[in-house]
Order: structure tokens, then C-alpha cells, then sequence
């Protein structure tokens, strides 16, 4: 990010009705204008905390992200740029019946439309652009999904300065927070299996996450790295396993394991292998890739990949 950009998030809210898909809008009180959901970064979040955290602010339904779905850019009239990025997001029955919005000073309604309608009402051009980018997945038959998130572990102690076994080397001072700054933008993604590898700085990356969700973590040397160099790892049963439950998971492992895990996504899904794998799976102590499936034919192939690096 810049300093010459003003940073946003936000989603195209969607919910099926009567077999009908409609998009969620909102009516703004101070422009009187239509718009989607969406808002500023707030100092130390990520763009996939803003989206969650603006949705629910403006319609009171807390979702998941589902698939990036565009970037919008436009000047401010102070001649800044205001960059917007926007996921998807499933508004669950239980979530719209969980909702607590009201009219307010800045939200004056909100209005399912079909998508027809929405097209027609939002007020500005670049939102419609958003619109027509999901309307284009929904057309290619991804609408819902669910993500796989490939973590490689904090930054954990260096192997010259740790005398005992590899596996149970800790996280850094820089790796707890690292550790922490995960539980936001793990739960924007809804991810609610937690499997890791048995090795210290694996497992103390995801216990945050796991201890803000109240669940457990599954550990297994599967996807360790001592189980990799040893050549008697089994990633493919683990990957092939969370496919067919079809639920947002986090793997957390090692650097040189990423590579065979995002590959095993792959051949598990049916889709082309490509350089798009390496660099998903070359990631920074602390970063993940988002890997998006359909839920109701992941063996349609990945349909995207995002990677997001802490700020840490």
C-alpha cells in the first residue's frame, strides 16, 4: 500500500430467493446514492478484515469472504486514488435473521435486488463493473465456495541458534505477533478446521486462532517438515480428505512442504499445473494463500488463488 491511496473493502452481498439470485444494496443516507457495501482500511487491518468487519458495520450480517472478485480504482476529489477490493459473500439465512441493522445516519436502507435490478440502481459505474465481475463467475457456475488456506508458520527461532530438535524450535518475538495478527484475517475467510504440523512453530502459529474460535487443532507430522525430507509425508491424503469435506480449512506448514501442498490442491481439483502454483506456494514466514474452491464441484478445478503477507 501507498501513501498517495486511500485503501478500502468491501462485497457483493448475495443470497438466493426462491431459486432467484438477488445482490444486496445499500441506500446511503448522506449521498443518496445506491451502493454496495464497502469502507475504509482502519489503521493495522487487512483489506480481508475491512470487507468483513464494513459489511457487517453497514447491514449488520456477519459473513465470510468467498472469491475476490475485483478491484475498483477512481479519483477522490481531493485527486487521491481510492482503491477498493471486493470478495463475495454469502448472506446465510441464520446471518440475515441475526442482523440487527436500523436506519442510521449514514445507511438510510438496505434492498435485495435480482441482479437485473441492481445493475440498473447502483449510482456509479465502477460498482456496476464489480457487479458484472460476479455476475460472470455466477455464469462460469461458481457461486458458492469454500476456501483452503495454505499458511506457512511464523517466524520461528533460526536453526543456528537452537540447539535442540528442529521440530520443537519456537516462534520468535516477531512470530507471536505474527501469530496473532492471523486470528482476523483467518476468520474473514470463515475457516473452521484447523490442521498443522506437529512441529512447535507450526502448532503456537495457529493457536490463536484456534483459542479465539474455541476449537481444536489436529496436529500431524504429515505435514512436517522432517516428515518431507524424510520422504514419508502423506499430503495427499490430508489435502484429498479436506476437498471432500468441503470446508474452509487452514493447513499450516513449512516452506519447502508449500510447494507440495498447493500441487496436491491441483491434482485433486483436476486443474492445469502452472507457475500461478509456484507463486502461491513461495511465501514469507507468516503469509497464506487462499485457495477457492466450488462447494459443489471442487473437481471443476481452483477457481482462484489470493496470498495475503503479514504486516509484521
Amino acid at each position: 500500500m501507498t501513501d498517495t491511496a486511500v485503501y478500502a473493502a468491501g462485497g457483493v452481498v448475495w443470497r438466493m430467493v426462491e431459486g432467484k439470485l438477488h445482490i444486496l444494496a445499500i441506500h446511503r443516507t448522506a449521498y443518496a446514492d445506491v451502493t454496495l457495501p464497502k469502507g475504509k482500511v482502519d489503521p493495522g487491518e487487512t483489506l480481508a478484515e475491512t470487507a468483513v468487519r464494513e459489511i457487517f458495520e453497514e447491514t449488520g450480517i456477519r459473513g465470510a469472504l468467498g472469491v475476490p472478485v475485483g478491484v475498483s480504482r477512481y479519483r477522490l476529489p481531493g485527486k487521491k486514488q481510492k482503491i477498493v477490493h471486493y470478495w463475495a459473500v454469502e448472506a446465510t439465512d441464520d446471518a440475515i435473521r441475526a442482523s440487527a441493522f436500523v436506519p442510521n445516519k449514514e445507511i438510510a436502507a438496505l434492498e435485495w435486488m435480482t441482479a437485473k435490478k441492481a445493475r440498473a440502481q447502483l449510482s456509479y459505474p465502477v460498482d456496476v463493473e464489480i457487479l458484472d465481475a460476479f455476475l460472470r463467475l455466477v455464469d462460469d457456475g461458481v457461486l458458492e465456495t469454500f476456501p483452503i488456506v495454505v499458511l506457512r508458520h511464523a517466524k520461528a527461532t533460526a536453526r543456528e541458534d537452537w540447539d535442540g530438535e528442529d521440530a520443537a524450535r519456537p516462534l520468535t518475538g516477531r512470530g507471536t505477533k505474527q501469530a496473532a495478527a492471523l486470528v482476523g484475517p483467518l476468520q474473514a475467510f470463515g475457516v473452521r478446521k484447523i490442521i498443522t504440523s506437529d512441529a512447535v512453530r507450526c502448532v503456537t502459529t495457529v493457536t490463536p486462532f484456534a483459542a479465539a474460535q474455541g476449537r481444536s487443532l489436529t496436529r500431524t507430522p504429515h505435514l512436517g517438515q522432517d516428515a518431507w525430507e524424510a520422504g514419508d509425508g502423506d499430503v495427499r491424503a490430508i489435502v484429498g480428505k479436506r476437498v471432500r469435506a468441503r470446508k474452509p480449512a487452514v493447513l499450516c506448514s513449512h516452506g519447502p512442504v508449500l510447494p507440495d501442498i498447493l500441487a496436491e490442491l491441483a491434482l485433486a481439483t483436476g486443474t492445469m499445473r502452472g507457475s500461478y502454483l509456484g507463486s502461491a506456494s513461495a511465501l514469507p514466514v507468516g503469509a497464506f494463500s487462499v485457495v477457492h474452491l466450488s462447494a459443489t464441484n471442487p473437481g471443476s478445478g481452483i477457481v482462484s488463488i489470493e496470498t495475503h503477507e503479514p504486516k509484521i
